[in-house]
């Protein structure tokens, strides 16, 4: 029996540790790994600090190429080669997907590794965008040993496919 999509889920901080937290969804509670300057109210861009606030989920990215599409409310995008996200500050299309070609500056969403397989896109800084206020802010897959993120929200793989069974257009993300 499928789940109902949630509402909200909520981010927290672990006591005695800003990079390591809890995400509750619902009665089910998963560890997670933050940014590495933890959860903070002042995002910009580059300084390890996961947003504090709340925030819409608006799109799964998935790596079609490793796993099938998730099963999910949320609009999903399978990722390509080229695909990539802004983070420089004085590029018009900052804090959004961008294509890049080899060798082109920004975040491959595309990579050797496994964080982003999957990628949830959150609307941090997203109407307006604010240059130099913080971008590419993912729910992504966590590091082994849920070492630190650059600023985004990281589950086991596991657990997030499990959440995303959960969530759709209208779930909030209350982080901090």
């Amino acid at each position: 029996m499928p789940f109902r999509p949630l509402v909200h889920i909520h981010v927290q901080s672990r006591s005695g540790s800003k990079t390591r937290g809890i995400l509750r969804a619902g009665a089910t509670v998963y560890p997670v790994a933050l940014g590495r300057s933890g959860i903070l109210a002042n995002k910009r861009e580059g300084d390890g600090g996961t947003p504090r606030g709340r925030f819409r989920l608006k799109r799964l990215w998935w790596r079609a190429d490793r796993i099938t599409r998730p099963r999910t409310g949320l609009p999903a995008r399978p990722i390509g080669p080229d695909d990539a996200w802004s983070e420089d500050p004085a590029d018009r299309r900052y804090n959004r997907p961008v294509e890049r070609k080899p060798g082109e500056p920004g975040d491959r969403l595309m990579r050797a590794d496994a964080l982003y397989d999957l990628i949830v896109e959150i609307d941090h800084n997203d109407r307006p965008r604010i240059a130099g206020r913080g971008s590419a802010v993912f729910i992504h897959v966590a590091r082994d040993g849920f070492r630190p993120t650059a600023g985004c929200v990281a589950l086991r793989r596991n657990d997030l496919m499990r959440l995303l069974e959960r969530l759709s257009p209208r779930t909030w993300i209350h982080i901090g």
